[in-house]
């Protein structure tokens, strides 16, 4: 009798080992599977419309001539924010300097351009891209314009590629509505090969 006690107290205290041991593994928390994380969704390119595209012919660092080959003054055409907006720095004679900010207005699917100068000039400019030109106006804006005063004077400005990648930029101005027209300015761009002025 003693003998057996003596061969069974290792394997009860073995099996008590065993159990308590599964037993503390069994209240262990599991750690949750990990789901991989999802890749980040990249925001989409904007201004990568065709439309955002059509004035872009209009890029570049030009030499601008009157129509009698006499020079005009320079213009620096180049694209920022993204490529979603063209800036204009004009440097004409007697040291006249404007700028103009030009894009694509997706909600109303039309083209503006604002332009300021050194004299104190403003122009709002809406329009489209249409039949191989870039044309902008302020005659709707005219109309609608609060306080104005001169509802039948109106700016229109048209940019034409050339075959030869020059760019004809003519600028006429009505003072009755559209009937009769004047040019303000009719000037011809080309590329400039001189060494780039800082602007």
């Amino acid at each position: 009798m003693n003998l057996t006690k003596h061969l069974m107290a290792p394997l009860i205290m073995a099996a008590l080992t065993l159990f308590f041991s599964v037993s503390a593994n069994a209240q262990t928390p599991v750690a949750p599977a990990t789901t991989p994380a999802a890749p980040a969704t990249l925001p989409p390119v904007p201004c990568t419309a065709i439309e955002n595209r059509q004035f872009d012919f209009w890029i570049g660092d030009w030499d601008v001539t009157t129509p009698d080959g006499k020079p005009a003054g320079t213009n620096l055409i180049r694209p920022i924010l993204n490529g979603c907006v063209l800036h204009e720095s004009w440097k004409g004679r007697g040291n006249f300097a404007g700028e103009s900010f030009n894009v694509y207005d997706v909600r109303r699917k039309t083209w503006h351009q604002t332009w300021v100068d050194g004299t104190g000039g403003l122009l709002l400019l809406d329009g489209i891209f249409e039949n191989g030109s870039m044309t902008l106006s302020d005659r709707a804006m005219n109309q609608n314009a609060p306080g104005r005063t001169d509802t039948n004077a109106i700016n229109e400005i048209t940019w034409t590629p050339n075959a030869d990648g020059s760019v004809r930029q003519h600028w006429r101005t009505s003072a009755d509505g559209g009937k009769t027209w004047k040019t303000a300015f009719d000037g011809k761009y080309v590329k400039s090969s001189r060494i780039q002025p800082s602007r």
